[in-house]
């Protein structure tokens, strides 16, 4: 996700910018960090291809990351955190939420990994990474030994996603452990260095991603990509990683969610634990939950041959505007425009509406994500 950035400040870099370099990427800014958007000789689309078909190598080290522990850490988590994380046991993981405890605003979204009930590893966005870990620590106990202490990782580790139906060949010719549950991972070693290898992942095929420390990171992408060659992996960018999401309607932070937009109005209640006695924004996430939201985050899909692009207008007939498009490209799978937008709540599935594409009026299809069909588990 791109955002914006003190231009007095240097772009962080990954652990594996000389690879990429030499790949001959093309690099931009997201959340801070100069990351590959593409590479030289594939591009978007054919990388795109690569995960949907076989399988494709990211490097994702621009991720938040970091350890929230102490006595009662997983407890402390859960008191904050949308999700409930007594739902699960040690050695899985949970998409939730980070919410404005008076509005209710999404300030990320994020996966945290239960690895006790002393130590909960937490992936944020890039960008919205000093946020939480901010709004955490104001709430922790104490940052003093025997209490709950939040570690910032975002610098010292480097995350790696190997995506595609291919995945699990991969990392079985470099020795990792495959065929766990979805949402669920494995702390081991590779060459010596701890690395988890964990079911996750953003493209929504069957796919894993890794967390290192950075020394560790060159070693294991060449590896990587090494095994991958005889199964056409790809090396992909951050612009292929978004038209896979948005191919699964899964939303980016800063464009279909933000504070501006709480979980309920993003569709997103299956990641709330609402029987749970306390988590930030619950008393107003529960009233507008009962009243219902007055607009919702729902899929678009092009019946000719418009592609809807973040900020455009959708209209109903008449030009009566109803919303607009939060996220929105050409689909390489269904070689067609598909987006999401946040529209009236009255505005529902299998409805047909126009976008305002530079002046012209598309039409769209309503329609409840994904758009494509995988196999993500």
């Amino acid at each position: 996700m791109s955002s914006p950035h003190d231009d007095a400040a240097p772009l962080r870099t990954s652990p594996l910018h000389d690879r990429h370099v030499a790949l001959g990427a093309k690099f931009a800014e997201f959340g801070g960090w100069s990351m590959p958007l593409e590479y030289a000789g594939s591009g978007v689309i054919k990388e795109h291809t690569a995960v949907r078909e076989a399988v494709g190598i990211f490097d994702v080290s621009h991720l938040g990351k970091a350890l929230v522990h102490g006595p009662g850490a997983a407890d402390f988590v859960n008191a904050t955190l949308s999700n409930d994380l007594a739902k699960i046991v040690p050695g899985k993981a949970q998409y939730t939420l980070c919410c404005d405890a008076e509005t209710g605003g999404i300030v990320d979204d994020l996966i945290a990994y239960l690895l006790s009930p002393e130590r909960v590893f937490l992936v944020p966005n890039a960008a919205n990474t000093a946020e939480v870990l901010r709004r955490l620590r104001a709430e922790a106990p104490g940052e003093v030994p025997g209490e709950v202490q939040v570690v910032d990782h975002h610098t010292t580790h480097a995350v790696l996603a190997v995506q595609g139906p291919r995945s699990d060949e991969v990392l079985e010719a470099v020795g990792l452990p495959t065929g766990h549950e979805y949402m669920s991972f494995v702390e081991t070693e590779h060459d010596g260095a701890p690395v988890t290898v964990c079911r996750t992942g953003y493209t929504g095929e069957r796919g894993y991603e890794l967390v290192c420390e950075n020394d560790a990171a060159p070693a294991l992408w060449d590896a990587l990509v090494a095994a991958g060659e005889p199964h056409g992996l790809l090396a992909c960018g951050l612009g292929a990683r978004d038209t896979l999401r948005t191919e699964m309607g899964y939303p980016l932070h800063g464009q279909d969610i933000s504070l501006d937009v709480t979980p309920n109005q993003a569709r997103l209640g299956w990641a709330v634990g609402w029987k749970k006695p306390a988590f930030w924004g619950r008393d107003v996430l529960l009233a507008e939950k009962e009243q219902g939201a007055a607009r919702l985050l729902r899929g678009l899909v092009a019946t000719g041959r418009g592609i809807p692009r973040p900020g455009m207008r959708v209209l109903l007939a008449a030009d009566v505007p109803v919303g607009e498009v939060t996220s929105g490209t050409f689909s390489p799978t269904r070689r067609t425009g598909v987006g999401l937008a946040l529209v009236a709540a009255q505005v529902t599935d299998g409805a047909e509406v126009s976008v305002d594409v530079r002046g012209r009026r598309e039409v769209f299809t309503v329609t409840r994500p994904p758009f494509v069909e995988t196999d993500v588990r």
